[in-house]
């Protein structure tokens, strides 16, 4: 399955060839490039997240193979194979440490056990802020969902679909 896939990045004076991945310790799945599904959300993530450090944002637009990744989305059982491995993950880390265990020390176990190691991405689904998810008062009824990509041949196609000032 082809799924057309939205990456949001700042401005840069030299036009991306290849997504970028994220820097940042609390990123969901490491530090992999991240596709969003729908082109309004890599937009609300530029206008609010990417603005706050660039004079701009740019959104690419890319195909993205998504027959080998786990699909905690729409696929049962992948949705409930993923709940597993983190809560096991979890409850490993608070009987060892006392504590819970952050994002990162999470994705620092999962990629030293190769717990994804048979999985090209991970496609799942966060909250929103956009307040268009919420157009029904205390509903999200629109998901927003993102793919975390671990390997990068899944990406067939990439170029720049849209640049925006802030």
């Amino acid at each position: 399955v082809i799924r057309i896939g939205y990456h949001t990045q700042e401005k840069r004076d030299n036009q991306l060839t290849k997504p970028v991945k994220a820097q940042k310790n609390n990123a969901w799945f490491g530090n992999v490039p991240y596709y969003w599904i729908h082109e309004d959300d890599s937009l609300f993530w530029g206008k609010n997240i990417k603005c706050k450090y660039a004079k701009g944002f740019e959104v690419y637009k890319s195909d993205v193979d998504c027959e080998k990744i786990l699909d905690t989305v729409f696929n049962e059982k992948h949705y409930n194979f993923f709940v597993k491995q983190i809560e096991f993950i979890s409850k490993k880390f608070i009987i060892k440490t006392g504590n819970k265990p952050s994002l990162k020390e999470i994705n620092d176990y999962c990629k030293e056990k190769n717990v994804w190691d048979d999985c090209t991405g991970i496609m799942f689904q966060d909250i929103s802020r956009n307040p268009e998810h919420f157009l029904v008062e205390g509903m999200q009824y629109k998901k927003r969902i993102q793919i975390a990509v671990y390997d990068i041949k899944i990406i067939t196609t990439f170029a720049l679909h849209i640049t925006c000032d802030c």
